[in-house]
């Protein structure tokens, strides 16, 4: 085994083996660890940093478009979620539900919450009451509980962490001009901070929300060609808003029903960028998300001056905002090379004793390898530029991908060899609900967005005159 690849040989091949290449980086990293109840996750310290810097980006998007957060209990009465029939069934094989409480059996069974909509529903129905309350603008950061057979860290576990957004408005256009504002924010943050570009549109009526009038997506494209839904955006016309009442005076004197909307995303961007930008060697994490951007490494660590000199170089690299660390551990150089490379640190700084006397650093890229000196002064501005160079780079790559990796097809069998090639396909479609449905049994691909602006003649599954080019891939 040669010494560089100590920890490389500890987790699978990323081309052979992807999926347990997934579960072995995000093990071996201390992403998360798993519960102690089947299906749930431990969410450790480094994989949380990369939460709080996703939840602090998006949040503050949230505020400046006029949105503040609020919390609402967990605890939903069973009743609730029975008033709109489309979304209960929608979520009935997911819900965990509480009979016991006390000690005593419950009057009522209490839902954990799966999804807010109906809880928020009824609140909101107490609170609007005019015109003038709208529009309602709340986001929560919370927990939900959806009762998973099948599950995986980040990608589908039964209790995740998310953010919900829940808007009231007194128009459909201004529900609907919500529902996209949303969409394009999601779609922003993802190339700007998680450096995935991704394919936005609106689902099919198979595949959207439960309850909603019209569910719109977001699809990010993985190393391995399949999709994952990386954000949702929901349109729900006044389907909750009659299910809970929530009606307002309007200025014409008449109570009218309120148009909602909801829209979330979450911890499974974590489980994005790193099926977007991980290689063989373990995580790539975009700069902009990184719990750790910066990782120095003192070279001859016990001779005079190495360590004082690490330490004001971090001090020089976290003044200047850049979150930096530096590893003072008796391990090995190379051992720290290979730990800080799998964790997936955007760059790494060398520093020894022939460094300060020269006055330099040594740098060396996560996403190239590429290895560059510089000279110690204005470190904080050299890396800062490298960052953003990281950052780029790695949306560039992710973009290539995604452009070169997508295909036409005509018949279900073109559409099976493209899904087969690690591919999304773009197909024309009838819009029947039996085509889609033979679709995803003949080729395992199912529709992740229609493609707005594009025409098809025919369908890709019966032949008949095609209403929509759908975007056609295997899913996560």
């Amino acid at each position: 085994m040669a010494k560089d690849d100590q920890f490389v040989n500890q987790i699978a091949d990323i081309d052979t083996d992807f999926p347990r290449w997934y579960t072995d980086v995000v093990i071996k990293t201390q992403l998360v660890d798993y519960g102690p109840v089947k299906g749930t996750m431990v969410i450790r310290h480094y994989g949380y940093a990369i939460w709080e810097n996703i939840q602090k980006e998006l949040d503050a998007r949230f505020k400046a478009t006029g949105h503040q957060n609020a919390y609402f209990p967990m605890l939903i009465p069973y009743s609730f979620m029975t008033r709109e029939a489309e979304h209960v069934e929608g979520f009935a094989p997911e819900v965990a539900v509480v009979t016991v409480g006390g000690g005593e059996e419950l009057a009522e069974p209490l839902v954990i919450r799966p999804t807010s909509e109906t809880v928020i529903g009824e609140m909101y129905s107490k609170w609007l009451q005019s015109y003038r309350d709208l529009p309602i603008l709340i986001n929560q950061w919370a927990n939900v509980v959806r009762w998973e057979k099948t599950t995986r860290p980040f990608l589908r576990t039964s209790e995740f962490l998310w953010q919900e957004g829940h808007t009231a408005h007194a128009s459909e256009e201004e529900a609907m001009e919500e529902t996209m504002k949303m969409l394009g924010i999601y779609k922003e943050f993802a190339e700007t901070c998680l450096a995935i570009p991704v394919f936005t549109g609106r689902k099919t009526e198979k595949e959207k929300f439960a309850g909603a009038v019209a569910t719109f997506g977001m699809e990010a494209m993985m190393h391995d060609g399949k999709s994952l839904q990386a954000g949702t955006s929901h349109y729900l016309g006044q389907n909750f808003a009659k299910a809970f009442d929530i009606r307002f005076l309007d200025k014409d004197g008449t109570h009218k029903y309120a148009y909602t909307t909801s829209w979330g995303v979450s911890t499974r961007l974590i489980g994005a960028l790193i099926m977007a930008h991980g290689d063989k060697r373990g995580l790539i994490i975009p700069p902009v998300v990184a719990p750790v951007q910066a990782i120095i490494v003192p070279i001859a660590a016990k001779k005079p001056g190495v360590l004082e000199a690490a330490a004001d170089l971090k001090a020089k690299l976290q003044a200047a905002g850049i979150r930096a660390d530096a590893d003072v551990s008796d391990n090995s150089p190379g051992w720290k090379f290979n730990e800080w490379e799998m964790k997936g640190v955007p760059l790494r700084i060398e520093i020894g004793p022939r460094d300060i006397e020269a006055g330099k650093m040594v740098l060396v890229r996560r996403d190239t390898h590429e290895k560059t000196e510089a000279p110690l002064e204005n470190a904080a501005e050299t890396v800062q530029a490298l960052l953003s160079e990281v950052q780029a780079n790695l949306l560039e790559l992710a973009r290539r991908r995604k452009e070169e990796r997508v295909v036409t097809a005509e018949t279900v069998e073109e559409l099976l060899r493209g899904v087969e090639g690690g591919n999304f396909v773009k197909a024309g479609w009838c819009g029947c609900r039996e085509c889609e449905d033979k679709i995803k049994e003949q080729t395992a691909a199912s529709a992740r967005v229609i493609v707005e602006g594009e025409h098809a003649e025919k369908c890709v599954c019966c032949g008949k005159e095609a209403k929509q080019v759908v975007l056609f891939a295997r899913a996560y």
